[in-house]
C-alpha cells in the first residue's frame, strides 16, 4: 500500500466532454436560429418552446370543438369524435399554415410559419409538414435551431411576429 494520498488526474476527466453535452466540449453553438441567419431577439427570432406548445394546445382544443358540435349534429362515438378531431387538426393546420403560414393558436401566441427561402409554405409544403405533425414523432426531434423533423422537412421555421 501507498503513503494514503491519492493522485488525482491531470486535466478533466474524460466523462466531462461528453456528459455535458456539446458546450462543455468546447464547441460555441450559437443562440438558436444564429447559423440560419435569424436575429437573436424580437421579430423574426427563433419561437421557444413554451409559446410553441401553447399554440398547439389552443389549435388542439379549437379542434376539438369543432369535432365536440360536430359529435352531436352526426351523433359520433367516442372513438369517432377522437379521430375527426384529428382530422380537423390536420386539415385546419395544412390549409391555414399553407394559405397564410399561421393559425388561430400560433397567432395568440406571437409566432408563425415561415420558409428559409423566403417563399409561402404553400399547400404542399404545409401538407408534408401536417403530415408529420400529425405523426408526432417527428415534431418531438428537434435539432439546436428548434427545428422539428418536419420543419426541417418543409424548410420551415416558426418564428415570433
Amino acid at each position: 500500500m501507498s503513503g494514503g494520498k491519492k493522485e488525482q488526474p491531470a486535466g478533466p476527466r474524460w466523462t466531462q466532454s461528453w456528459l455535458g453535452g456539446a458546450r462543455a466540449a468546447g464547441a460555441d453553438l450559437g443562440y438558436p436560429g444564429e447559423r440560419l441567419g435569424l436575429p437573436e431577439k424580437g421579430s423574426g427570432s427563433i419561437a421557444g418552446y413554451g409559446r410553441r406548445l401553447l399554440a398547439l394546445f389552443i389549435d388542439w382544443g379549437l379542434s376539438l370543438l369543432v369535432a365536440s358540435f360536430l359529435t352531436r349534429a352526426f351523433d359520433w362515438s367516442p372513438q369517432q369524435r377522437s379521430l375527426w378531431t384529428l382530422v380537423i387538426f390536420g386539415l385546419y393546420t395544412w390549409i391555414a399554415t399553407g394559405l397564410i403560414g399561421i393559425t388561430l393558436g400560433k397567432r395568440i401566441c406571437g409566432i408563425r410559419v415561415v420558409r428559409l427561402d423566403g417563399k409561402p409554405v404553400g399547400p404542399v409544403w404545409a401538407l408534408a409538414r401536417a403530415v408529420l405533425v400529425l405523426l408526432v414523432v417527428p415534431a418531438m426531434i428537434w435539432d439546436r435551431d428548434y427545428r422539428g423533423m418536419h420543419d426541417r422537412a418543409a424548410n420551415t421555421v416558426v418564428v415570433a411576429i
